[in-house]
């Protein structure tokens, strides 16, 4: 695979993708020391600068690393898979199991941080669950995960507000998924009322055990129905 000049558009985009493009296909083996900066910009046609962001993104992916006085080398063949993709391809049992752990603690920094406006946006985010009972099951999990993001967010932490993003994409589908297969908003159009109502009461006043506890309790009651779909496809009765 010959290396030739790029297009003017996104040229960090392009020049990264053709030097992964070297290495993937087995041009650049491992081991491999790839060419100086200034012959790779000459023959892709960019400045040193885009080389350098792009051998950068190399190696932020894995594929390179740079050696004192040496150069730059291949160091693998595939890139290493990025927190997003991995949390795509896990299981939502383990997706679940990890937001346990961290939103029961973020829960203890809320009851423990939270301002005037959260406790408003925690209010507003309940109201808005409650109205959701009235629509289908993917607006009312988007509400349910609404409510939970806010109680995240009065921790006033910015790694687990990001990091509760993360697991946003994995787990919606596998609890709309939960709730179309048990049925559970059959009988009761707004499950587990009564559980957020208490969580939202508990960090409100303060009480950072009260609401580790309720919140605890609700994420193990879906937790181990998740767990039970996926060995057998059966269960009933829920809180989200």
């Amino acid at each position: 695979m010959a290396l030739g000049a790029l297009s003017p558009s996104s040229l960090v985009d392009q020049a990264t993708r053709r030097l992964r493009d070297q290495i993937t296909s087995g041009e650049w083996p491992v081991g491999t020391r790839l060419p100086g900066e200034t012959t790779l910009a000459k023959t892709l046609g960019v400045g040193r600068s885009t080389v350098r962001e792009a051998v950068r993104a190399l190696a932020g992916a894995g594929l390179v690393q740079a050696r004192q006085g040496s150069g730059v080398f291949v160091i693998a063949t595939e890139p290493a898979e990025d927190w997003p993709a991995r949390l795509r391809r896990a299981g939502v049992v383990h997706v679940y199991e990890v937001r346990t752990l961290v939103e029961v603690q973020a829960a203890r920094l809320a009851a423990e941080r939270r301002t005037d406006a959260d406790i408003a946006a925690l209010h507003e985010a309940l109201t808005a669950r409650r109205a959701a009972a009235a629509g289908d099951d993917g607006a009312f999990v988007d509400a349910d995960i609404a409510l939970h993001a806010a109680v995240v967010a009065a921790a006033h932490n910015p790694v687990l507000t990001d990091l509760f993003a993360e697991f946003v994409p994995a787990l919606r589908q596998g609890l709309v998924d939960l709730v179309d297969l048990l049925g559970l908003r059959e009988h009761d159009g707004n499950p587990g009322d009564d559980t957020h109502a208490a969580l939202v009461r508990a960090v409100e006043r303060g009480d950072a055990e009260a609401a580790c506890r309720t919140l605890q309790g609700e994420l193990d009651h879906t937790l181990e129905l998740l767990r039970k779909t996926a060995q057998t496809g059966e269960g009933a009765g829920a809180a989200l």
